[in-house]
């Protein structure tokens, strides 16, 4: 297959990111504590391996059947979530917001993509940089690091009541 040349620029450009974060997340691995953090670490950098491989694929023009993308391994919410140390709180942190600007760059370079299978399988690895930003929010909330605000159920009603007739339109 050949490949447009802005697609390949892009993965290009992505397997480096990938190469610097599977290499950032293995540092991680080697220092955190937390049982549940060494895990998601783990499964985190699998998943971007699995990213590295199909994008390899994808780029090999002797490769003779469709591309796709491995599905992520299960994660094990049941797993005590213990404490984190101030160190492993903020590997958790910056992890977490790894995986949503890797979910944020797969997304908008699948928009830039012009070959159909390339696009379904970068949207499809942003869905699984999601994924992991969700694993990574389990283990801040079980672990209650992240204080997150909320409104009144008073304003909810009134943002209800100023914009319900939009649905009407």
């Amino acid at each position: 297959m050949n490949l447009p040349a802005v697609d390949l620029g892009i993965m290009v450009e992505h397997l480096s990111t990938h190469e610097g974060v599977i290499n950032k997340l293995k540092m991680y691995y080697s220092s955190v504590q937390n049982p549940m953090l060494k895990n998601i670490l783990e499964m985190n950098i699998h998943t971007l391996r699995n990213h590295v491989k199909t994008m390899l694929a994808l780029i090999d023009p002797d490769q003779t059947h469709k591309v796709h993308l491995p599905e992520m391994k299960h994660f094990d919410f049941h797993m005590n979530a213990g404490n984190l140390s101030e160190s492993d709180k903020n590997i958790a942190f910056e992890a977490r917001s790894t995986a949503k600007l890797m979910g944020s760059d797969n997304f908008t370079s699948a928009l830039m993509m012009k070959d159909p299978n390339v696009k379904n399988i970068h949207v499809q690895m942003a869905y699984q940089d999601v994924s992991m930003q969700m694993i990574y929010d389990h283990l801040i909330k079980h672990t209650h690091e992240e204080f997150i605000p909320t409104v009144s159920k008073e304003m909810q009603r009134m943002t209800l009541q100023h914009f319900k007739h939009v649905q009407n339109e």
